[in-house]
């Protein structure tokens, strides 16, 4: 029999999952939460959910919804009444009854789950006090106090990688891997005879007779290792959804998740029409993809193939690689066919090789988590947002955790998303007119965090903008906005966030400062975002506008110094210094113009505004020389587009930005010439050999593993008709094949007959393609300013190989 024994508990723990079902009784919800006493269920029964309505809509109401006058108002200074429902469904069917006008209800999209955490200020860390009750393998807490608190889990994890005949055939393996622990379920009619040399891989393998075998064990394992955390490369879109459909297709139950008799089981949602990802749905447990992860710390590769990734982060790759010619990731639909091939062969001929090709992909998304620090990030953000550790993106949805709450207790209500009239947009970040040319010597000041200060400073928030104080005047913004000196609630958010970035910086925790960085960096776009329940010009143009005007006071402080500014984005300006000075002397003018400028802006809107300055401008970057590029065929100068050259130690390290070498839908051919070429002008040293060997390289053939283009298609190639640019015309050419590509990406090259697919080339590549269109701008780039081009540098060699 079952442990019942109770006694009250006090233990903190750190939420997994959040859940809500309508019963009889009113909406329960569901929380799981790691504490360091095993997982935690705690179930909220007989909760109401609630949104609000203006007091002076007096309009019918269904019988069910409660009608209670609150002294609250809305964002237009109307007070309004609560409607409160037993079921979220009759919410819901309140909303679409209204959906005609979405003015008429405040706040009815937020779910009962969320809702109960905000209001009491719980994001992911919780304090659970109450009655507990022994389950098998959890604690359950049956409507305790839920209190904030500070808490930082150790959360148990499994790599999850499958291996199949097809994306819809049969399931060859399923591999796990933990921190001390290695398995691989394998389906054999058959366990092949093995030599001596491979009992040591044997052992980690559990041979299942049938599928159904299979699945059963990897079920009855999760259950008996029972992770916190699932984690994989593309797993919920791939792994888990075949699972999922396996089970449903075996009729066997698809038992992820933590058992219990109150929530169904798990569940893998593939995405809508209007959706973009798929989701997980487990009971207890989290599922963290890689890719999502990854991209949601900010992390940016030409590819995000695991193999591709591993070798960037880790220096390995996949058993059965994925690598072509060149190191570009193999993303043709032929390509991945070959690597079907393989597993298949394995499979059949080789299944202890199919059992360490399967088991390093789970160890190879492991050590990517482990050495990004993946897990530490989520955990963060999680902590400093509100948000599920699973979730990513979702900037409205932490705006409003973190803003709703303090809202609630100054008295007012938001409107619903989408309640806004349509508005202009904001103007976007100022950018300055660039001087293009060849330079020494430059000099970058940035304005740290510069929107979030521009916030703190001025005091900007959508509450400030409807109060107003009664003694003093409001702060000036743009577009006729005016902003409370006292009453406001955004930068006082802003300043905890920022003293908490502060304290992580001091103590190296690198996850939890890039955590704080994107959130606070999020606001300005929340704000401006139709997507946003606050949305407003006024506030969104208060922030960019007042952006603009520092950028350009700071440029003509500048240059009233004697320095010229040759270009500005958003919150830097990029200073001409000069020749003929030393390093010495470059970073004392840099170090001097940053206080200059702290100093003087300290001191105008002490005096312009009475308001203390947040700004804060940092002398950041050297560059020993620069170049600023013209628009390709003009004269004007480019924006977001440079490249400069840097002291590092004891030597010198290229920067590219927006420039062809950090582009992947340009050749590698043109990638690494431009590294080349640009390194050796920087360094004055002889570049016309560079130039003329690549040319005769090219034209003899020796560079042909470099003139593949990767590019992606941005919608399904069937719905290219009335255009067709290169990468459409060559997908056409794999034919059937291109289906199976689900990334929508193609390699292809320029042939004498046209786009042709790597895996198709039928004609010799187009070799003044290549150098109209890779060579020669990437070199015009900068011989420009050398008074020479490529056309005049190779002219001579043209002669001889035409």
């Amino acid at each position: 029999m079952p442990n019942n024994h109770c006694n009250i508990q006090t233990i903190k723990g750190f939420l997994l999952t959040r859940g809500w079902r309508d019963t009889p009784q009113g909406i329960t919800l569901t929380f799981w939460a790691h504490t360091d006493l095993g997982p935690a269920q705690i179930i909220i029964p007989a909760q109401q959910a609630v949104c609000f309505i203006e007091k002076s809509n007096k309009m019918s109401l269904p019988v069910h919804v409660e009608r209670k006058s609150l002294d609250l108002f809305n964002l237009n200074n109307a007070p309004v009444d609560g409607l409160y429902f037993k079921h979220q469904r009759d919410l819901n069917n309140l909303r679409q009854h209204f959906s005609y006008d979405k003015t008429l209800l405040h706040e009815s999209e937020i779910k009962p789950a969320d809702r109960y955490l905000m209001e009491r200020f719980i994001t992911a860390p919780l304090q659970i006090i109450g009655h507990s009750t022994q389950k098998k393998g959890y604690l359950e807490f049956i409507n305790p106090q839920l209190k904030p608190t500070d808490y930082t889990p150790d959360l148990s994890w499994v790599s999850l990688d499958i291996e199949t005949e097809d994306f819809r055939g049969k399931l060859y393996s399923i591999a796990v891997t933990t921190q001390s622990h290695e398995q691989v379920f394998m389906v054999k009619d058959t366990p092949p005879v093995l030599a001596k040399e491979k009992t040591k891989t044997n052992e980690k393998i559990v041979w299942c007779k049938t599928e159904k075998d299979a699945l059963t064990a990897f079920f009855e394992w999760i259950e008996k290792y029972d992770p916190d955390v699932i984690i994989g490369w593309n797993v919920i879109g791939f792994d888990l959804d075949f699972l999922q459909w396996k089970c449903k297709q075996l009729k066997i139950s698809f038992d992820l998740g933590r058992r219990n008799p109150f929530e169904q089981q798990a569940n893998i949602l593939a995405p809508q029409q209007n959706g973009h990802m798929y989701l997980a749905r487990i009971p207890g447990r989290v599922v963290l993809d890689g890719i999502s992860c990854l991209r949601g710390a900010f992390w940016s590769f030409e590819s995000f193939a695991l193999d591709f990734v591993a070798e960037k982060i880790l220096g390995r790759k996949k058993l059965i690689s994925d690598l072509t010619v060149g190191g570009e990731a193999a993303i043709t639909a032929n390509a991945s066919l070959s690597k079907v091939e393989e597993i298949r062969r394995q499979y059949h001929e080789d299944p202890l090789a199919l059992a360490e090709y399967n088991l390093e992909d789970c160890r190879l998304v492991a050590d990517i988590f482990t050495k990004t620090d993946l897990f530490n990030f989520s955990i963060q953000r999680a902590r400093m947002t509100g948000l599920a550790i699973d979730r990513q993106g979702g900037s409205s949805a932490a705006f409003d955790n973190l803003y709703l709450p303090q809202l609630h207790r100054k008295g007012y209500v938001a409107s619903d998303i989408g309640s806004q009239p349509n508005q202009h947009h904001s103007p976007g970040g100022y950018v300055m007119e660039s001087q293009p040319g060849l330079y020494e010597n430059v000099l970058v000041l940035d304005f740290k965090s510069l929107y979030p200060s521009i916030i703190r400073t001025f005091k900007i928030d959508p509450l400030g903008l409807i109060v107003k104080d009664d003694k003093d005047e409001g702060i000036p913004g743009f577009l006729e906005a005016e902003f409370s000196r006292s009453n406001h609630i955004l930068p006082n958010i802003v300043n905890e966030l920022w003293k908490e970035r502060d304290i992580a910086k001091k103590e190296n925790n690198q996850p939890l400062s890039q955590a704080i960085k994107i959130i606070m960096n999020s606001f300005y776009g929340v704000l401006g975002s139709f997507g946003c329940r606050f949305f407003n010009p006024q506030l969104a143009s208060s922030i960019t506008l007042r952006g603009h005007e520092i950028i350009q006071t700071s440029k003509s402080l500048i240059e009233k110094k004697g320095y010229t500014v040759i270009y500005g984005d958003t919150d830097s300006v990029f200073v001409l210094v000069g020749n003929h000075k030393t390093e010495k002397e470059c970073l004392n003018i840099g170090r001097t113009l940053q206080k200059t400028l702290n100093t003087w802006w300290t001191k105008h809107l002490r005096e312009t505004f009475n308001i203390e300055s947040s700004l804060e401008i940092e002398f950041e970057t050297h560059y020993l020389r620069f170049l600023m590029p013209t628009i390709r065929g003009a004269e004007k100068g480019s924006k977001k587009r440079y490249a400069g050259m840097i002291k590092k130690g004891q030597s010198t390290q290229m920067v590219f930005k927006g420039l062809e070498s950090v582009r992947s839908d340009w050749t590698p051919l043109a990638r690494e010439f431009q590294q080349t070429l640009y390194e050796l002008i920087f360094n004055k040293q002889p570049y016309k050999e560079l130039i003329l060997g690549t040319y005769e390289a090219l034209l003899k053939g020796e560079l042909d593993d470099k003139l593949t283009y990767t590019k992606r298609l941005r919608r399904p190639l069937e719905s290219y008709t009335s255009t067709q640019p290169p990468q459409v015309k060559a997908a056409k050419k794999m034919k059937n094949a291109f289906s199976k590509n689900q990334s929508r990406k193609i390699q292809y090259m320029m042939t004498t007959v046209g786009p042709e697919p790597v895996e198709n080339i039928t004609s010799p590549p187009d070799y003044h393609h290549y150098i109209d269109k890779q060579l020669a701008p990437v070199a015009d780039s900068i011989l420009y300013f050398l008074d020479t081009s490529f056309e005049r540098i190779t002219a001579r060699q043209m002669d001889v190989f035409d």
